[in-house]
C-alpha cells in the first residue's frame, strides 16, 4: 500500500480564505470574551479563555495544512539563544523607555516611585490592581505565556508560514502586521461601550493601536526570517507584557501617566535594533 505523500497546495485563494476564517473566528471568541464574560474582571485579572481557544484553533489548522509547532517556529532544540536575545530585546528597551519617562516626569516638578504588583492593562493607563502575592504573580505569568503562544502562533507562525509561500516574506510580514494591529481594536471597542472615550478619541487610538502593534509584529516577523523560530519574539512578547502588568511609574498625580509614551519609544527603539541587526546580517552575507 502506497502512502499518501501528497503536500498542501499553497493557493492565494486557499490562504487566505484560511487565515480570513481563523482570524474572523477567533476575533469573535475574542470579542464575546472581552464584553460578556470577562475574564479579566475575576481573580485572573486577563481575559484568558480566547488565548486558549485560538492555540486549539492553532492546532487544528496545523494538522489541516499538515504542519506542526515545530514548523512554524517553536523549536524547542533552538530556544535557548533565541530566548537571551528575546529577553535582551525587553529588557534593554524598556530600561531606556522607563529611565525617560521618569525623567519627563522629574522635569514636571512631581514626586516619582516605582509601584511593584499586578494589573491588567488599558489605554488610560493601569487599571484593577492585584495585590501583589505569589499566586497573583504566578497566574499573572501564566496569563502571559498563553497569550504569548496563541498570538505568535497565530500571526508570526502559522499566518506568516501560510502567506509568505505565495506572497514572499516581505508581504506575508506586512500582512500579519495589519492583522496584528486591527486584533487590539478589541481594547478601544470596549472603553467605546463603557463610556470611557468618545469617537474622534477612538479613532486616534485606533490608529495608535495599529501602528504600535504592527511595529512590533514586524519586529518579530523580521526576527522570524534572521532566526527561523518564534523565540525571540515570543520572549521579548512576554517580557513586554509582564513588565507593563507588573512595574508602574507613581506620581501624586497617578499611576503610568506617560505609559502610551514608555511603550511607543521602547517598540521603535526594539525596532531600530532588529532592523540593524538584519541590515548587518544582509551585509555580510552578500
Amino acid at each position: 500500500m502506497e502512502e499518501n505523500n501528497s503536500q498542501p497546495v499553497y493557493s492565494k485563494t486557499r490562504v487566505i480564505i484560511t487565515i480570513a476564517a481563523v482570524y474572523v473566528i477567533c476575533s469573535i471568541v475574542k470579542y464575546i470574551e472581552f464584553f460578556f464574560i470577562q475574564t479579566d474582571r475575576t481573580f485572573i485579572a486577563d481575559n484568558v479563555i480566547c488565548k486558549i481557544f485560538s492555540i486549539i484553533v492553532l492546532a487544528v489548522v496545523l494538522a489541516i495544512w499538515q504542519l506542526s509547532f515545530k514548523k512554524i517556529g517553536f523549536d524547542l532544540s533552538r530556544i535557548w539563544k533565541n530566548m537571551f536575545y528575546g529577553f535582551a530585546l525587553g529588557i534593554s528597551t524598556f530600561a531606556i523607555s522607563y529611565l525617560v519617562e521618569i525623567l519627563i516626569l522629574f522635569a514636571q516638578g512631581k514626586t516619582v516611585r516605582l509601584g511593584f504588583y499586578v494589573t491588567n492593562f488599558a489605554l488610560s493607563g493601569a487599571t484593577n490592581a492585584v495585590e501583589l502575592s505569589l499566586s497573583a504573580l504566578l497566574i499573572c505569568i501564566a496569563g502571559n505565556i498563553i497569550n504569548v503562544v496563541a498570538e505568535e502562533g497565530l500571526f508570526r507562525g502559522l499566518f506568516l508560514q501560510l502567506a509568505k509561500k505565495p506572497f514572499g516574506f516581505k508581504k506575508a510580514n506586512f500582512i500579519q502586521a495589519l492583522l496584528f494591529g486591527t486584533w487590539h481594536f478589541v481594547s478601544v471597542a470596549l472603553e467605546l461601550r463603557n463610556g470611557t472615550m468618545n469617537i474622534p478619541t477612538a479613532i486616534v487610538m485606533t490608529i495608535g493601536y495599529i501602528v504600535l502593534a504592527g511595529i512590533l509584529a514586524l519586529e518579530w516577523g523580521t526576527c522570524v526570517f534572521m532566526t527561523g523560530v518564534l523565540w525571540v519574539g515570543v520572549f521579548e512578547h512576554f517580557f513586554n507584557n509582564f513588565i507593563g502588568n507588573t512595574l508602574h511609574v507613581i506620581t501624586e498625580t497617578g499611576t503610568d501617566e506617560l505609559q502610551i509614551a514608555r511603550i511607543v519609544l521602547s517598540n521603535i527603539l526594539s525596532l531600530t535594533v532588529v532592523l540593524l541587526l538584519n541590515s548587518r546580517k544582509k551585509k555580510l552575507q552578500s
